[in-house]
């Protein structure tokens, strides 16, 4: 008898719970949250596609000569550009940076890191985005001495030396920042520019000059673009419902 009564005590017990409890998917699925902030992590299905283009005569590409060091000189049998301005002939924009600027709040960081390759004596990729405390791997991938200066203004900067092959050196950023240069102390041509986010959405224009930024939920955005020699663009705003995409132009001022 004891034993019956003990049983339908235990029915009762998890028909109340089951009725009353919700869990964290169920937060998720709702558009709800914890207090932990999981709701951030929610994406969207609107998207901003576009293009950077150059207005005026473009900067001249100077030849990069590797004479100072025969490890890189021998990784280049032809002609290699400077990187600081990469535009065709109709004066498309590539390798700028392109992002929400204000309205996308925060994400966590994703645990897979960016990597940032020292190749041939130049940085690869040589424009880059990554999210506040994402791992960023940087690589020496020569057979030669690279010293990896970052200069941030708001982020604490570092000045690593490399002097091994396939050598990894991982740091993180703290705070949202663009832009964060880079510099190689060792070989002087070496340079390349990152964008620091507290979120995911950004990208870096094709060689085209196209670019595309997906997956943003519905909302009020003010987007942003950063090209190396010109600084950052005009920001512009822009509305999005679900499962809506949008044009945008970014136009640089050649000097």
């Amino acid at each position: 008898m004891e034993l019956n009564k003990y049983l339908i005590l235990l029915l009762i017990t998890g028909l109340t719970v089951a009725g009353c409890g919700k869990s964290d998917e169920d937060d998720l699925m709702a558009g709800g949250g914890s207090s932990t902030g999981s709701s951030a992590a929610v994406m969207g299905t609107a998207s901003v596609t576009g293009k950077v283009v150059l207005s005026g005569k473009g900067y001249p590409a100077a030849a990069i000569h590797f004479d100072s060091d025969p490890v890189c000189k021998a990784q280049h049998t032809g002609t290699t550009l400077d990187e600081t301005v990469v535009v065709d002939a109709k004066g498309n924009l590539g390798q700028v940076l392109v992002y929400v600027k204000d309205g996308a709040g925060n994400y966590p960081a994703p645990s897979t890191g960016v990597s940032l390759v020292q190749k041939g004596c130049m940085y690869h990729p040589h424009v880059f985005g990554i999210q506040v405390n994402q791992p960023l791997e940087i690589v020496n991938g020569d057979n030669t001495l690279h010293n990896v200066h970052a200069m941030p203004v708001l982020n604490d900067p570092f000045n690593v030396g490399q002097p091994s092959q396939n050598m990894v050196t991982e740091k993180k950023f703290a705070k949202p920042e663009v832009p964060v240069k880079f510099k190689c102390d060792v070989h002087s041509w070496m340079h390349c520019v990152a964008g620091v986010f507290t979120h995911p959405f950004f990208t870096v224009s094709d060689p085209d000059g196209t670019f595309k930024i997906a997956s943003l939920p519905a909302g009020s955005y003010t987007l942003a673009a950063y090209q190396e020699k010109y600084g950052e663009s005009t920001p512009q705003k822009v509305d999005l419902k679900d499962g809506e995409s949008k044009p945008v132009t970014f136009t640089f001022t050649a000097q």
